[in-house]
């Protein structure tokens, strides 16, 4: 996988078009949504939960592009009163949404539960990005009706998610492992990620739904992990590769013409389509119960 490439002069002009990065404050969060505000959009949103460093992003975006609207939103995706919040700001500043890029997530952190009650690596990586999900929807979807859009969610998922299942009982409860736990907790959330994109697309077919993997970056998400973790990301991806190249699949998911991209699909970098065997297979068995599942613990949070 190392040594990626994708060519940024492919990247359409983005005027007009508003956009939303989760985890922009950092990572390839951060990479996206400065290439991005290269390309002339209308408006820039994009979250996390570190004010400084959304302070730095800010920076780096005025350096390349003085002109554009850039605008942080502090959200929490463990903390679904903070997500309603940076939906809420979202939609009260908008009036069109193109581009949502649900990127932002942990990997392999100790067993622990959310402010919600929910499995940790579940609540940040589905949960929360679920809920800004169903929030913005209608403005998503009015945006799809205006004439010449491109509406486009993107969901962050990874290769992890192939050996991933959902045990819905147990989704409020640690999920203690003795052995590789934290990352059974991790490949979990990410079987979330890529079937929510399946699921959404097949009930809002005017918004192009799809997941994509970055590949194994280097990170803090990455970095930041113990010896031995780093060593097993590092193994078992085959080499790492640049926060630059992290970047590529996202910005083609951007870019790619939207009759090349299927519709609820999964892609590796870079726009790399594999056999849908498996999605299909995991689709079958927890697609229906996870939509399910999901709807009715955001019911709450909708009003």
């Amino acid at each position: 996988m190392p040594g990626l490439k994708f060519d940024k002069s492919t990247i359409p002009d983005l005027d007009g078009r508003v956009l939303l990065v989760t985890g922009g404050t950092g990572g390839i969060g951060a990479e996206i949504v400065v290439e991005l505000a290269k390309h002339n959009p209308g408006r820039i949103f994009f979250t996390g939960r570190n004010v400084k460093a959304a302070e730095k992003t800010t920076e780096r975006i005025k350096a390349v592009a003085p002109n554009v609207s850039t605008t942080f939103v502090a959200c929490d995706l463990a903390n679904l009163a903070t997500v309603k919040e940076a939906a809420d700001k979202i939609l009260a500043e908008t009036s069109r949404l193109d581009i949502f890029l649900a990127n932002a997530g942990i990997m392999a952190v100790p067993a622990g539960l959310s402010t919600d009650g929910y499995e940790v690596h579940f609540a940040t990586n589905h949960m929360g990005h679920a809920l800004l999900t169903k929030k913005l929807l209608p403005l998503l979807e009015q945006t799809a009706d205006m004439p010449g859009s491109d509406v486009r969610v993107i969901y962050t998922t990874s290769l992890g998610w192939r050996n991933g299942t959902l045990d819905f009982p147990h989704l409020k409860t640690t999920q203690e492992s003795a052995v590789l736990g934290r990352w059974i907790r991790y490949g979990n959330s990410k079987l979330a990620n890529m079937l929510y994109a399946r699921e959404l697309a097949r009930r809002h077919p005017k918004l192009l739904c799809f997941s994509v993997h970055p590949g194994a970056v280097e990170t803090g998400l990455v970095n930041n992990l113990k010896f031995t973790d780093r060593l097993f990301v590092r193994v078992s991806m085959m080499g790492t590769i640049s926060p630059e190249e992290g970047t590529f699949n996202h910005l083609w998911a951007v870019s790619a013409p939207r009759n090349s991209i299927k519709q609820g699909g999964f892609y590796e970098p870079v726009g790399v389509f594999p056999s849908e065997d498996a999605a299909i297979a995991k689709e079958k068995k927890f697609g229906q119960k996870l939509w399910e599942y999901t709807e009715k613990e955001l019911e709450k949070w909708m009003n």
